[in-house]
Formats: structure tokens, C-alpha cells, sequence
């Protein structure tokens, strides 16, 4: 597979945008040409998933309806419309010995995803790819089999009948774990892996990978209320980055308020959290506030927060507090704490949100708006292969740009080297 993919790559650095956008076009087409064949297939998963015991979260991420399987396809086609990056000339310069040298962006190559549950990041994880010039080997976790290998198979007929190479799109079909190991060391055909899922499968990855390797661990995202916050702003703002999807990463794991806003603001979210079925690990300050004498706010949801629900991503209902001095102990806590993904700051202060924007050390930084944003398609790429909390060489939502390098190209007129 990897020397197939490695092949289609090749052949795919020299496709022309309009035939990519064809490609994309027909895949889009396809899928929802076989929509009932994918959803078959995804009941599978599911039931299989319901007797495994997968947590609703994780059965949240898994299934495919008519209206999923209608967005990977319209995601697909916005992707088609998307500028093709391939090609774009960064800069050029000429040397004083009339040597000109271009510098443009070409194709990565062929591209290893390793992810689990959610089947759309199979459709996510090819056009972009087939977008940027790059042929993909596609791993999926076990759970989702018949979904990947449906929703792969149904692409890669249509890339073939659009005319590109037949093995620009290819899924493992081997669950063993092994596979991954294999994936891990392909550095003789593989440009680099992209693994999508829990910590342990991307530390597996990571200490194993003989090729490079675009990661994050954790989403610990934070939303920081400010002193000189609009507090009806943030409350929507923190019930919608903990709870409109509490099982993906760029969801709020942690909640930091400033002190001189917490008497008002704390009792008032944690209500709304609780009636959410929110769990709160509370710091010492949150639990005196909500649990101290005079509070009315009784729930079994209210719980003492350990030092490692700092670091913890839940991925659930279940949210730590923290009522912080400062703006400075706000920064500190997420850069100390935090897995430089994405954090927030609610403030009506520019000032206090300037020194948030420039001094937090994550990927995505917002402010007045959920970390819920940290998203391909939210951004306006399109799509994402995933969240890169590295620096190198790419950092946030890796789509068509990220899904690239760069060569030189060098016009001369006989130079030759004294």
C-alpha cells in the first residue's frame, strides 16, 4: 500500500486543479449516491459498539445519518472551491549573479491518518489531501471499520472514474494494532502521520515513528471570564464550549474566573451548568463560594477538584473551576496547565485581551467566543486533518496550506561556482 500510495503521489503533483476539483466533485457525488450502503454499514458499528460498551460520547462520534453523510459531502465540495495551493509562488528573488530562484509550494506526498470513531474524518482526511496534490493511507480505529472501508471505497471509485490514480485514496483494512506499528516505520514511502485520537494511540505513535509525526495530545482548553467581562456573553460562551459537544477537543475542560466577578458570575454559571448535567471540580475558592454558608446551590455535581483534573481531558460533562487573582494567574494557569490547543478570553478590556492573545502559548487563541471554533471547517479551510499542537511544521487546524511544503526552483543562464 505504501508503495502504491507513494506512486499516486507522484502522479498527483501533476494533476491540474480542475482535475482535482472533478475528483472531489464525484467523490462528493458518490457518497450521497450510496448513502443508504454507508449508513448499513454504520449500523454495524454501532451495534457493535452498543455491546462493547462505548460511552455515549464515543457513540456520538461514531454514527452516520442522511444528514451526516450529506455534510462530509457538502464538506467535500467546499473544499473543491477552495484555492488550490499547489503551485503558489511564496517568494522569488534574483542573486547578484543573475541567478533567479522561486520558492513554490508543492505536494507533501503520500500522507498517513491513524484516527478512531468519528467516519467522517475519512471523507475530511482524503479531499484535502487529493486538494493539496497528496495520495493517503487511511487507518481508522476498529470501532469504525465497515464505515471507513464504505465511505473509502465509494471515493476511490470516484477518483478512478474521474481519472487520477486509483490508489490516491487507500484505507488499512487490518484492526490489529500492529498496523499502526507498520504505519509508524514507513519512512521509505510515507511523508508523515497525522494521528487523530486518545493520548494513548498518539504516544504509541509518537515513541514508535520513524517518520514525522503532526500531533496533539490533549485538548485542556480554557475560557478565562475576566473582570471586565460581559457576563451575559460569557455565560453563553462557557455553556457552549463545554456542553454543545463535550466529547471532541476543542471543547472547555477547564474554567477560569476572576475573583472580582466570581461572587456574581459562579453561582449564576454553575447553576446553568448543573441543570446541564454538568459535573464541577471546584478549587478551594469555587467550593467556598458555592458550598460555603448561605450558598442555596445543593447538587451532588459539585465535587473538589485534584491536581490532575487540571491536566485531565474529559471529554464529557464534567468541567474543573478555578477562581483566579489575575489576569497574570489566568495566563499562568493555562500555560502551565493547559495542552497549547485552544483557550479563550471574555473581557470588554482590549488591553487585558491584547496580553491574552499575544502572551498564551496555544495554537488557537480567542477572545469573546468559544473554543468551539478550533475547526477546519469553522476557519474556513474547508476541513482539517486534525488539531497540531506542534510548531513545526504546522500549528491549529491542518488543512489544504499545512498539507504542503515548499521547493526551490533555480533559472540560471550557464553560472557556474568559482
Amino acid at each position: 500500500m505504501g508503495r502504491r500510495g507513494k506512486a499516486a503521489a507522484l502522479k498527483l503533483a501533476a494533476v491540474s486543479s480542475e482535475q482535482k476539483n472533478r475528483a472531489l466533485n464525484a467523490m462528493a457525488d458518490a457518497l450521497e449516491k450510496n448513502q443508504a450502503r454507508i449508513i448499513a454499514e454504520n449500523e454495524k458499528d454501532m451495534t457493535k459498539a452498543k455491546a462493547d460498551g462505548l460511552s455515549a460520547a464515543m457513540l456520538d462520534r461514531l454514527k452516520l445519518d442522511a444528514k451526516r453523510v450529506s455534510a462530509m459531502a457538502e464538506g467535500i465540495r467546499s473544499v473543491a472551491k477552495l484555492a488550490d495551493p499547489v503551485g503558489e509562488h511564496i517568494r522569488d528573488w534574483t542573486r547578484p549573479n543573475g541567478l533567479r530562484i522561486e520558492k513554490v509550494r508543492v505536494p507533501l506526498g503520500l500522507v498517513g491518518i491513524i484516527y478512531e470513531s468519528r467516519p467522517n474524518v475519512t471523507a475530511d482526511s482524503a479531499s484535502l489531501c487529493l486538494k493539496a496534490g497528496n495520495a493517503c493511507l487511511l487507518r481508522g480505529g476498529s470501532e469504525s471499520l465497515h464505515s471507513n472501508l464504505a465511505i473509502a471505497t465509494v471515493m476511490s471509485n470516484a477518483v478512478k472514474s474521474a481519472g487520477l490514480p486509483e490508489h490516491a485514496i487507500q484505507l488499512v483494512p487490518i484492526t490489529d494494532r500492529a498496523a499502526v506499528m507498520e504505519m509508524a516505520g514507513m519512512d521509505k514511502y510515507l511523508a508523515c502521520i497525522v494521528p487523530r485520537g486518545g493520548k494513548g494511540l498518539i504516544s504509541a505513535v509518537m515513541e514508535n515513528a520513524t517518520v514525522p509525526v503532526i500531533k496533539h495530545l490533549d485538548g485542556i482548553c480554557h475560557v478565562f471570564v475576566d473582570k471586565d467581562a460581559d457576563l451575559g456573553m460569557a455565560e453563553k460562551i462557557v455553556i457552549n464550549a463545554k456542553c454543545q459537544r463535550p466529547g471532541v477537543c476543542n471543547a472547555m475542560e477547564t474554567l477560569l474566573i476572576h475573583q472580582d466577578v466570581a461572587p456574581k458570575f459562579l453561582p449564576l454559571i454553575a447553576k446553568n451548568l448543573i441543570d446541564h448535567k454538568v459535573e464541577l471540580r471546584l478549587d478551594p475558592k469555587s467550593e467556598s463560594m458555592l458550598k460555603g454558608n448561605g450558598s442555596r446551590l445543593k447538587s451532588p455535581l459539585l465535587r473538589k477538584a485534584k491536581e490532575a483534573d487540571w491536566t485531565t481531558e474529559y471529554l464529557d460533562l464534567i468541567l474543573s473551576v478555578r477562581v483566579v487573582d489575575s489576569l497574570d494567574q489566568a495566563i499562568e494557569h493555562i500555560n502551565h496547565y493547559g495542552s497549547a490547543h485552544s483557550d479563550s478570553i471574555v473581557t470588554k478590556n482590549d488591553e487585558s485581551a491584547t496580553r491574552f492573545l499575544r502572551e498564551v502559548d496555544s495554537a488557537t487563541v480567542y477572545h469573546n467566543a468559544s473554543t468551539r471554533f478550533t475547526d477546519g471547517a469553522e476557519f474556513g479551510m474547508g476541513a482539517e486533518i486534525g488539531i497540531s499542537t506542534d510548531r513545526i511544521h504546522a500549528r491549529g487546524p491542518m488543512a489544504l496550506e499545512e498539507l504542503t511544503t515548499y521547493k526551490y526552483l533555480i533559472h540560471g543562464s550557464g553560472q557556474v561556482r568559482e
